[in-house]
């Protein structure tokens, strides 16, 4: 029996409440940072509600700081949400053909980490009432846990505030662990990552440039290094391997 358009949208809004509560806490973290570089609540509610996404909202936050150029700002929250490009195609996969130009903008606009995970698991074509569903959560959680991550960086004290930056670094280094842990590639990349980031605050030409043209530079030198010298086979290429 099909799932009514009700039905999907139901299950999807119980799928996306732990993640909507996990997006909650995370974000305070990013609501620290924000009001460390001046946003008041409501711009850092209106900046995470428009982003939802922590390392292109980070990454935002560290070239804003910085005083960069508008374009230093697109550039580097265009290159580390790249991945969301790949998610979408991948789940525009699961449409049905004759799904509206409408439905999949409105899909579009909440694509992240989890809720691509939970939406692409389903079996068969994707309801779009599923994503709007599982959305109803995480989007408001992200945005209102960045909003009280800003009210409280107002009022607690400066060694509190300091305390709670911390924080952020500790999300992303539970990101990275876990990855690195299963792959020699990935914890090699990320090791040269620390050591060309210090390396480009001191060498004479790229020490000049601001800290979002650095970022740029190292985000797409070694991502493309990657891709050419540590190719990630095909499923074509595995099953040959397998049978071999």
């Amino acid at each position: 029996m099909k799932e009514s358009n009700r039905q999907a949208f139901r299950r999807g809004f119980r799928d996306g409440i732990p993640i909507g509560l996990g997006y909650l806490a995370v974000s305070f973290s990013i609501g620290i940072a924000a009001r460390n570089i001046g946003l008041n609540a409501f711009q850092g509610f209106l900046m995470s509600l428009l982003n939802n996404a922590s390392a292109g909202e980070y990454a935002g936050l560290t070239v804003i700081a910085a005083n960069s150029p508008y374009i230093e700002v697109a550039i580097v929250t265009l290159i580390t949400n790249a991945r969301y490009l790949l998610m979408s195609c991948a789940m525009s996969q699961r449409l049905s053909p004759d799904l509206s130009l409408g439905h999949r903008l409105l899909m579009s606009y909440d694509i992240t980490d989890e809720l691509f995970g939970i939406a692409i698991s389903r079996p068969g074509t994707l309801n779009p009432y599923y994503t709007y569903g599982a959305m109803v959560t995480p989007l408001p959680g992200w945005a209102f846990g960045t909003m009280l991550g800003v009210i409280a960086g107002n009022i607690m004290s400066p060694r509190m505030v300091s305390a709670f930056s911390v924080a952020l670094f500790g999300m992303f280094i539970a990101i990275i662990i876990p990855p690195s842990k299963q792959n020699k590639v990935v914890a090699g990349l990320i090791t040269l990552a620390f050591i060309s980031s210090f390396a480009a605050t001191c060498l004479p030409w790229i020490s000049t440039l601001s800290d979002g043209t650095r970022t740029i530079i190292l985000t797409v030198a070694l991502s493309a290094g990657a891709a050419f010298f540590f190719p990630i086979p095909t499923e074509d290429e595995t099953s040959a391997s397998t049978k071999q």
